[in-house]
């Protein structure tokens, strides 16, 4: 008769394969000093050594661009970020559970997937025992030393004066069941949450500090953005207070990708473009999309969806690409269609080519002659509202009030009609 331990045992021997196999991969690649220190770490419970191994792996990540960085040595990165994270544990106090939390969190950013599972579990260990050591509490910034939340909620609800380019045609209601659009006004909920947890914005900062710096004085002299971050993937509670739009399934869809974007009024996304459908999703209950009839069969028939005026719009097939849900403060949004990618001058750089060299806030006319007589269409989500932008087409936004967006990629199974 099986027993419970046994399913732990077999995991247990599996991940010691994994890390074997791993450090026998990092040997062959002349990794010795890294495979002795990890040894030692795992062995002896050593810290030192663990961060040894930990940096020795880091430096191998930045030796390189990135793309050319072996899946190995990112494997090592997590794996040195996992001893490094339980013996900070085990050294006790809320102190070391941080410390442990922001290696477990650089293991994610920056490791390979090959222990993600144990990363995450590692994660979900700490935060339960941070929770009942502090009856549930939560980071250690801003909340802990007096968080201004009438600032906080004066920043999210900041109006600025803006040309009337819009008739909004909302459909009302579309996320009201996400707790998201009650929990992330509570700047008190996010700390408890992801306080402690360390996440990539101009420099590696936990959530906590990342909030104190949006609301603090001097926010717009150095504006902080946390943009295109798959921060639902590493922190799994606020992943709960979403759910992913059913068009994301329209065409046979596949979900590709889920990012976060956070960040104060001024932010700045530059004009651009993605291969994916997306949606974007701004918060209280409003849906934005194209009010168009599709004839193909993966272009439902979607009536008001759309709410930013057009300036021009001759296209009259769209099917299913990225969209945005914006859940917190508003944004203006300005896209441009697929067909005129040349007058808005991509850059010739393979690797840029899906980004404009126009500053559309300063444009060179000399430079760029074509752009200023190019017709879009532009409009303000605010919160609750969903944009769909289909594949291709260019878009710029800019924050009006702290804002916090998610945008929603995913490719189809069913090519797009020709001519769209």
């Amino acid at each position: 008769m099986a027993t419970g331990g046994e399913p732990r045992a077999a995991a247990a021997a599996e991940g010691g394969e994994k890390r074997a196999a791993l450090l026998r991969e990092i040997t062959e690649e002349g990794g010795f000093a890294f495979v002795a220190s990890a040894e030692k770490a795992a062995a002896d419970g050593d810290l030192r050594a663990a961060e040894a191994a930990r940096e020795m792996a880091w430096e191998q990540l930045h030796a390189c661009p990135r793309s050319e960085v072996g899946r190995a040595w990112r494997d090592a990165y997590a794996l040195a970020c996992l001893h490094v994270a339980a013996l900070r544990v085990a050294g006790g106090g809320g102190d070391g559970r941080r410390a442990a939390l922001r290696a477990l969190d650089m293991g994610l950013i920056m490791g390979g997937d090959l222990l993600r599972a144990e990363l995450e579990e590692a994660i979900a260990r700490v935060v339960a025992d941070r929770s009942r050591g502090c009856g549930g509490g939560g980071g250690d910034g801003a909340g802990e030393n007096g968080a201004d939340v009438e600032k906080w909620m004066e920043g999210l609800t900041r109006k600025r004066d803006l040309a009337d380019v819009l008739k909004v045609l909302p459909v009302n209601g579309y996320i009201d069941h996400w707790p998201a659009r009650t929990k992330w006004k509570d700047i008190r909920y996010l700390e408890r949450i992801a306080g402690d947890r360390t996440v990539p914005v101009e420099e590696l900062i936990t959530f906590s500090q990342f909030l104190e710096m949006m609301w603090s004085s001097d926010c717009s002299a150095n504006l902080t953005y946390l943009a295109q971050h798959p921060l639902f993937d590493q922190i799994k509670e606020l992943r709960e207070d979403i759910m992913v739009p059913e068009y994301c399934n329209a065409g046979g869809g596949e979900l590709q990708k889920l990012n976060a974007w956070f960040g104060p009024e001024g932010t700045v996304t530059p004009l651009h473009h993605d291969l994916y459908h997306n949606l974007f999703a701004q918060g209280n209950p409003q849906i934005l999309v194209f009010i168009q009839r599709v004839d193909h069969p993966l272009c439902f028939e979607i009536t008001g969806m759309f709410a930013l005026h057009q300036s021009s719009y001759s296209d009259k097939r769209l099917w299913p690409y990225p969209k945005w849900l914006h859940v917190l403060g508003r944004k203006y949004f300005r896209l441009y269609s697929a067909s005129i990618s040349n007058d808005l001058y991509p850059h010739r750089e393979t690797m840029l080519s899906n980004i404009s060299q126009v500053d559309l806030d300063n444009i060179n006319v000399n430079e760029f002659p074509r752009t200023g007589d190019v017709e879009f269409m532009d409009g303000i989500l605010e919160e609750g509202d969903l944009l769909y932008i289909p594949p291709k087409w260019w878009h710029y936004v800019r924050s009006l009030s702290t804002s916090f967006s998610v945008s929603f990629w995913w490719r189809t199974s069913i090519p797009p009609p020709q001519g769209s």
